[in-house]
């Protein structure tokens, strides 16, 4: 039986969805689709988190990028998760840090493997993931718990985002002065106040050199992106390296936010970037067992 390090980015397999509940909230199940390989495994696992600027979104809306990462031999599980303005900062990052260990809890049931569980996460949704693995014992956001969590931890082994919003506090400005009045009122529905946006801030926990994890992290960035000024992810990934920190900047010229939910020949790209560096993480935790 292979083990979680025998990933090999270049395999073929076919890949089914389904949707399981990962928690209850609100008197209602919340759900995760499960891209699942068809093959022996165990296979590594990646929990996936959604964007939408805090107030929108669905899990299924990266399918077509989810499903190529499934065909290489991953179990992506994507969550679906409160969203604002009925449920403020920090509820998203409460949800992804219960879902990550609800994963490693359940991994199994998905022919997942729980080590080395790595981290994905697209716009406001690579916020959430940057703020959960690298505050992952944090008492703010590990509130939720049931029995069935119980042992488990909310750390990534790495993590992967796509356009992410980095600093949170930086991009309200942005979008104040470039006059995205939407990206304006999602900030302040979610976060409700700017000291909240700086203090939920991945920058911000640089910026103070606050104690914090440092998973080996890969942005993916398109340089026509009017969402993400480019200051944005190149300052992060400046200061995560100077912090001792492991992070990669692709840049993908001419390309807007949100760019791999079409196919096509930047969206391979992305995934071969995304595959080898996983590949890469795996490796390297493989040679330190």
């Amino acid at each position: 039986m292979p083990s979680t390090f025998d990933y090999n980015p270049q395999a073929k397999y076919e890949v089914r969805s389904f949707d399981v509940p990962y928690q209850e909230a609100l008197g209602r199940p919340w759900e995760a689709t499960i891209y699942q390989p068809s093959g022996d495994g165990p296979f590594p696992a990646i929990l996936f988190v959604h964007g939408g600027a805090w107030n929108a979104g669905t899990r299924t809306g990266q399918a077509i990028f989810n499903t190529g990462l499934a065909a290489s031999g991953l179990v992506i599980v994507s969550i679906d998760f409160r969203l604002a303005p009925d449920h403020p900062y920090p509820a998203q990052v409460e949800d992804t840090s219960y879902a990550v260990r609800w994963l490693k809890a359940h991994a199994s049931e998905f022919n997942a493997s729980p080590d080395s569980v790595g981290g994905l996460g697209s716009s406001s949704g690579g916020h959430t993931l940057m703020l959960a693995a690298m505050r992952p014992h944090d008492p703010r956001y590990t509130v939720l718990s049931s029995p069935d969590v119980e042992g488990h931890d909310g750390t990534f082994a790495y993590t992967i985002a796509g356009w992410p919003v980095l600093d949170s506090f930086a991009r309200y400005q942005y979008a104040q002065s470039d006059g995205y009045d939407r990206l304006v009122k999602n900030t302040e529905d979610y976060f409700l106040n700017e000291d909240a946006m700086r203090e939920g801030s991945p920058q911000g926990i640089l910026d103070r050199d606050e104690e914090a994890d440092m998973p080996p992290f890969l942005i993916i960035q398109g340089t026509a992106d009017l969402n993400i000024p480019m200051s944005i992810p190149r300052t992060f990934a400046h200061s995560y390296r100077i912090a001792g920190g492991d992070a990669e900047l692709e840049e993908f010229p001419d390309m807007p936010h949100n760019f791999v939910t079409e196919a096509g020949e930047a969206t391979d790209r992305a995934l071969e970037l995304a595959k080898a560096f996983v590949a890469r993480q795996l490796a390297t935790t493989a040679a330190a067992v």
